[in-house]
């Protein structure tokens, strides 16, 4: 058997935008069994945006997680959207995950926003002034987080983790190589690539790098799509995994 999952992240949707994705949702559950969003819903993370966000993704045939993205957290209200989206039935994951039964199969999806650093070779440490070490701990907290999430999650048959941030240079390429360390962190891929006692997860799915490419993989072998809009060029990809 094979299950589908959807997904689509930086979609940014601004308080003029409502109407703009649903026409093409509708139908989502006809091609997939469930729907991943990984993050900057919002152009500026207000709660208008958030309103038109779960207008476009809420009722949907299938069911529906996100996380959200540094767009989302531009207001300081990503706490007040999280419930907002949740309160519509979208399943919110910053550090957590969700164990569920769909298309005769159980899914286990983990999900966290993450951030940047940089990866093995060419990234910061928390090491020299106060901001530098604030910034890479903040990274290392969040990646803790998603490998907490993902161990949490039992028997499942297939396993998704859901950043905003990349966990892999991979599907960085297109973007200006300058940027990388504020693009994703290799400590995501840690996290990945732990779970299961060390045998990964399934699919990683992330966004953020609106100039990268779609198909990466982990150093442990964890294939990592770039699901951002602009680089899927689609109002969602499917990818098909097996479920035994």
């Amino acid at each position: 058997m094979t299950l589908r999952i959807a997904a689509v992240g930086d979609v940014h949707l601004g308080r003029d935008a409502r109407g703009r994705l649903r026409p093409t949702l509708e139908n989502v559950h006809e091609h997939a069994d469930v729907l991943l969003l990984a993050g900057d819903l919002t152009q500026r993370g207000t709660l208008d945006e958030a309103q038109v966000a779960a207008d476009e993704f809420s009722d949907l045939a299938l069911p529906v997680y996100a996380v959200l993205g540094n767009h989302d957290y531009h207001s300081d209200a990503q706490d007040e959207i999280a419930r907002l989206l949740s309160d519509r039935g979208i399943g919110v994951l910053e550090g957590r995950s969700e164990l569920i039964d769909v298309a005769g199969c159980r899914l286990g999806i983990a999900g966290v926003k993450g951030f940047g650093g940089g990866f093995a070779g060419k990234c910061g440490s928390a090491f020299g002034e106060r901001e530098m070490k604030a910034f890479i701990e903040h990274t290392e907290l969040l990646a803790g987080t998603l490998a907490d999430a993902l161990h949490a999650v039992e028997n499942a048959d297939v396993l998704v983790a859901l950043t905003h941030y990349s966990p892999v240079a991979d599907t960085l390429r297109g973007e200006p190589p300058e940027i990388y360390p504020f693009l994703g962190a290799y400590q995501l891929a840690e996290a990945i690539d732990g779970a299961r006692n060390g045998t990964g997860a399934d699919l990683a799915v992330h966004g953020h790098a609106h100039f990268g490419c779609e198909q990466g993989c982990t150093p442990g072998g964890v294939r990592v799509r770039n699901v951002a809009q602009p680089v899927i060029r689609a109002a969602y990809a499917v990818y098909h995994l097996p479920t035994a």
